[in-house]
This record gives structure tokens, C-alpha cells and sequence, in this order.
């Protein structure tokens, strides 16, 4: 079906009459009359009747004159918002996958500015399954994630955020937190990790102690950096924490540089092709970008 055919019978309705609603559409009169030919042969309806000036609906026309309005401005809204895009009044919702580390960091940050700026934004954030990730931005059921990259997966646009480094912490007033400052120090710590996949004791870290000859004592994993402040607050235990993370509420708690340790990882935005060009998601791209360049 032709869409410019309801548009003609949106303009012929409010008209009632064929050499004006010709005139409004930039078309011949002839050429209006054989688009109204069509509708009454697609509708089977007269749809509009001679009268004693210009021409009256019928009944079916009527009806019709409802839904066909709300579904024409329904369409003009959709391929609007394709162009242009107005946080103060646009509606969207955009999912959002993220581990609770960045959903602490940067989304909370990021509700809060969208509450300012675009209030009829919604966000709904999902819990990030690498192994899934880019399978379900793919089908849509995520638009946008924030993890570090993964270079298996080049079909993914990508765009870079922080390098995130570690810091030591440990509770306020810790007699020995600062043994970290040494690897050999470090290694003489009581300390509780984080295992994101669960249940290891081993990181990259470890790697890194083992080729300096040392071995440090684990004590716990945990499934999550949220946990960490508060296990490390009421006790002797320490812990490697993102620095990110201290700009967060947190517990009273001894920070300790530890230089000695190169460890780092990429924090950047994940997107299929299918968002590249929506100007919302754009939008909602470049307010992410701003939130965390400091």
C-alpha cells in the first residue's frame, strides 16, 4: 500500500474538498481524484460524497478519520525523532548492561544527570554477561554496555571511557596497611579479592607475585567490588579496589598508593551498528562520555 494515500485522505477529510486538498498537497486536482478512486476501491467506500458545498464523509470515512490521524502522527513523531533529538522532551528507554562496579561508578552518575536533563529518558540496566553480550546487542535486547572490551569481538563499535587503576584499602586506622607499598609487604597481608565469574583465588596479580617471588594470603573471594569497603571496614583485611570506586559512599578507610602495581583495565562503550545512528542513543553515548572524562 501507499502511504501518501493516507496522507491524501487525512488532507481530503479536513478539506472537504478536492481543489483545495489538491492545492494543500501539491498535486493536480486530476491526480488527487485518482488517489481518491484508489481509497474508495482499497476502503470499499465512497468515503467522501458531493454535497451542496464541497463534499461530506460518510460514515466509514468518519470512523476512519480517528486512528488514521494517530497513526500518521505516530509515524511523522517516529521519523522525527530519527533526525532530531530533544533530551528535555524526547521519550526513550535504553538498556543498559554494566557489572555493579560500573553501575555504582558511572550509571548512578548518569540516572541522575538524565533526571536533569532528559526526563523521559528511562534506563534499565541489565547485569553484563560477556559470554552473551554481544549476541544480545545484536538482537536488542541491550543497546549499550559498558565493560572492557573484548577484542574477539571487532564487530562491535567501541568507544574508549577510563583505564581504571587499583588502590589498597583497608579499615580506618589499619596498624599495617602500609606494608602494601612493598610486593613483599603486600604479600604479608590478609587480604579478600573479587572473583566475578566466582570462586577463585587467583588474578592477574598473582602473576605478577609469583614472578617477584612471592605469594600473598587470600583469605575470601568475593563475587563483587560493592562488597569489599564494607568486609575491609570491620576487620583487619585488605583489599585492591578500582579507584573509581572511592568517589562512591563508602566506610571510613585507609587508601594506600600501591606503585609497584602496573594492573589496569579499560572501562569503555559497547554498541551494535543497529544504535550507531539513532540520535538518542547518540545523546545518550556522548552524556556517558562527559559523566566519567575526569
Amino acid at each position: 500500500m501507499d502511504l501518501n494515500l493516507l496522507v491524501s485522505l487525512d488532507v481530503l477529510l479536513a478539506e472537504r474538498n478536492v481543489t483545495k486538498a489538491a492545492a494543500r498537497l501539491g498535486l493536480s486536482q486530476p491526480a488527487l481524484s485518482a488517489q481518491l478512486n484508489r481509497l474508495r476501491d482499497l476502503f470499499e467506500d465512497p468515503l467522501l460524497v458531493p454535497a451542496h458545498r464541497g463534499m461530506i464523509p460518510t460514515a466509514k470515512a468518519i470512523e476512519l478519520l480517528g486512528p488514521l490521524r494517530a497513526s500518521l502522527d505516530q509515524l511523522r513523531s517516529t521519523l522525527q525523532s530519527h533526525d532530531s533529538f530533544v533530551p528535555r522532551t524526547a521519550g526513550l528507554t535504553v538498556a543498559l548492561a554494566c557489572t555493579d562496579y560500573v553501575e555504582a561508578t558511572v550509571v548512578t552518575p548518569l540516572i541522575l544527570a538524565l533526571r536533569e536533563q532528559a526526563p523521559k529518558v528511562r534506563l534499565a540496566v541489565h547485569r553484563l554477561n560477556p559470554t552473551r553480550l554481544a549476541g544480545q546487542l545484536a538482537d536488542g535486547d541491550v543497546d549499550l554496555a559498558i565493560a572492557t572490551p573484548d577484542p574477539s569481538q571487532p564487530n562491535l563499535r567501541t568507544r574508549h571511557l577510563f583505564d581504571e587503576t587499583y588502590v589498597l584499602i583497608g579499615r580506618d586506622g589499619h596498624p599495617r596497611i602500609r606494608d602494601g607499598e612493598t610486593p613483599e609487604g603486600f604479600a604479608g597481608l590478609e587480604q579478600v579479592m573479587v572473583s566475578p565469574s566466582g570462586g577463585s583465588f587467583l588474578t592477574s596479580v598473582d602473576a605478577l607475585l609469583e614472578a617477584l617471588g612471592f605469594q600473598r594470603k587470600v583469605v575470601a573471594s568475593a563475587a563483587s567490588f560493592l562488597v569489599i569497603p564494607g568486609i575491609v571496614a570491620t576487620s583487619d583485611l585488605v583489599a585492591l579496589a578500582p579507584r573509581r570506586l572511592l568517589q562512591t559512599r563508602l566506610p571510613p578507610l585507609d587508601v594506600v598508593e600501591v606503585a609497584w602495581l602496573s594492573e589496569q583495565f579499560e572501562v569503555a562503550m559497547l554498541w551494535h551498528e543497529r544504535c550507531h545512528q539513532h540520535q538518542g542513543h547518540r545523546w545518550i553515548r556522548d552524556l556517558v562520555h562527559n559523566l566519567t572524562a575526569h
